[in-house]
């Protein structure tokens, strides 16, 4: 079996929950008309005696972060083989004047058949202004990925899974975006991939309003959330169930493609969007991926029913002997009707028409969703925002994972080092949602790209502020390679100061496919966790 491309999972899993950091506030329900500030003073404190004592009321904590989001092409010389174009998108966070730190992903689009080659890194870039207009820019970052149309031409390609890039030139700031060039060297150990080409980039800065991990759960001052909302926008997480119908495959494979779809969306306005989203084969193709971009158009039916329609374009595929994608461009018009459930939640069903351009591979999509508005009002609503808005925290981990004592069909395999990333969002002082993606740097069974990606459900101890230690708990399900695993762990996280703390972690991984051949394996993983929390309703 071929197991390629397994990469761009984790950036994208991180690019969409930085960009849902960056961006996201929420919107709480107006005081009635005509209701007196006296008589709303009363019915909260009637509230309070009837359900407990109120979240303690936080006030000046808010404090803005910066950030860019940064899409780069660059086309590689590949000996003996056509050049390998890479599209790059990378989220960066300002961590000092100057000096940003994020992760990116990477994906062909128009040259050679790399159809499903993904790589995903994490690195650190440097700007400074020269003059005027005019800065100068440079970065380093590792990863992992990899890909091929064949098996052969996967190790050719990208040896053992785990790269080096290094780049350094020149930008000019316009207003709301910047464009440059860079001196660009991408290198892949032990493969065809090592190269210097010049490095083209658009950058889009972006701004976030943040607050303390421990005062997640407790109501804003009226003053700061009309602070933080006054300028908002609508942002929208789904996570969906999408079954591909290949027509007419010419690929050896022919099975129908079930994957799991996360998305990001950020609106523009009150019915248009842009959205970026990632999709991840788990039977049919296990662990098949795709990123997709594009914008999206909503109309209300009524006060609950709304129609969508998206159309977006971006990358993505398997191997083009599995299933053609060709250079690994991607096109992908798509509809859905959601009910809402709340104002916060909606049901959906998907239907759209996914096909590769300079590929043969064409296929009906059916699917459903469940959608999460993290807000939907605007920046004018935001006197309505003041009364009951609260923190909702959140948990970014960037880590190495080691995976020891690997088994396959019983048959012992050597160790794995892998990168990872992990988003959790805080649903109560105990409870957590863990997402979870992570990507090779050495070979699997002597191919390159192993990967994973894991959701599930964790408990941990009640964080205060000043604590050190906080412990967890985690149960995650998902998909590698020899398709669905469940991966139980325990860890912690000690506290390096407000925002950061050391993170560990370890557990086990198994998977039980009758047609790939069973897994198991132990894992420990080491790294840093930034914590915060963002207002919210």
């Amino acid at each position: 079996m071929i197991r390629l491309k397994q990469t761009a999972n984790v950036a994208m899993a991180a690019g969409l929950v930085l960009l849902a950091w960056g961006q996201a506030a929420a919107q709480v329900s107006a005081p009635a008309a005509g209701v007196s500030a006296q008589a709303q003073a009363q019915a909260h404190a009637e509230t309070k005696a009837q359900t407990g004592p109120a979240p303690a009321v936080v006030s000046g904590g808010l404090h803005r972060g910066e950030g860019l989001m940064m899409l780069d092409y660059q086309s590689i010389t590949v000996p003996h083989n056509p050049s390998l174009d890479l599209l790059g998108f990378h989220v960066l966070n300002r961590v000092a004047d100057g000096l940003y730190l994020g992760v990116g992903a990477y994906a062909p689009v128009f040259q050679g058949e790399y159809g499903g080659f993904m790589a995903f890194d994490v690195g650190a870039h440097v700007q400074r202004r020269l003059w005027g207009r005019v800065f100068g820019d440079a970065g380093l970052s590792i990863g992992g990925g990899g890909g091929g149309k064949s098996t052969a031409q996967s190790i050719e390609l990208s040896g053992t899974g785990g790269f080096a890039k290094l780049y350094a030139g020149l930008g000019m700031a316009f207003d709301g975006f910047s464009l440059g060039a860079n001196l660009s060297r991408m290198k892949f150990k032990q493969s065809a991939i090592d190269n210097t080409q010049l490095n083209v980039f658009l950058q889009i800065p972006f701004s976030y309003t943040v607050a303390s991990f421990a005062d997640f759960g407790n109501k804003l001052a009226a003053a700061d959330a009309l602070q933080a909302f006054g300028a908002s926008q609508g942002n929208t997480l789904t996570l969906g169930l999408d079954n591909y119908r290949q027509i007419n495959p010419q690929g050896s494979n022919k099975s129908t493609i079930n994957l799991v779809d996360l998305q990001f969306a950020h609106d523009l306005n009150s019915s248009t969007y842009w959205y970026a989203s990632l999709g991840v084969g788990y039977r049919g193709i296990p662990l098949y991926n795709q990123l997709i971009g594009g914008l999206g158009h909503r109309i209300a039916l009524s006060p609950r029913i709304t129609l969508h329609g998206q159309l977006g374009v971006g990358s993505g595929g398997y191997a083009p002997e599995k299933i053609d994608t060709g250079a690994g461009l991607l096109v992908y018009p798509k509809l859905s009707a959601e009910y809402a459930v709340r104002r916060d939640l909606g049901v959906a069903l998907t239907a759209g028409y996914l096909f590769a351009p300079n590929g043969s591979s064409r296929n009906h999509t059916v699917g459903m969703a469940l959608n999460y508005h993290l807000q939907s009002g605007r920046g004018a609503d935001a006197p309505s925002l003041a009364d009951g808005a609260a923190l909702r925290g959140y948990r970014l981990s960037l880590l190495h994972q080691t995976l020891s004592a690997v088994q396959v069909r019983g048959v012992d395999r050597a160790s794995l080092q892998m990168l990872a990333a992990q988003f959790d969002t805080m649903v109560s002082d105990h409870v957590y949602i863990p997402i979870r993606a992570g990507v090779a740097l050495n070979a699997y069974l002597g191919y390159p790209g192993y990967g994973e990606v894991l959701v599930g459900v964790g408990l941990q101890n009640k964080f205060r502020q000043g604590d050190r230690l906080q412990y967890f708990g985690q149960l995650l399900g998902g998909t590698n390679v020899h398709g669905l695993v469940v991966q139980p762990g325990v860890g912690l996280n000690l506290s390096w100061d407000e925002r950061l703390a050391l993170y560990a972690s370890a557990g086990r991984t198994m998977a039980t496919s009758s047609s790939n051949g069973s897994f198991r394996s132990n894992y420990l993983g080491l790294g840093l966790s930034y914590r915060f929390s963002v207002p919210s309703w």
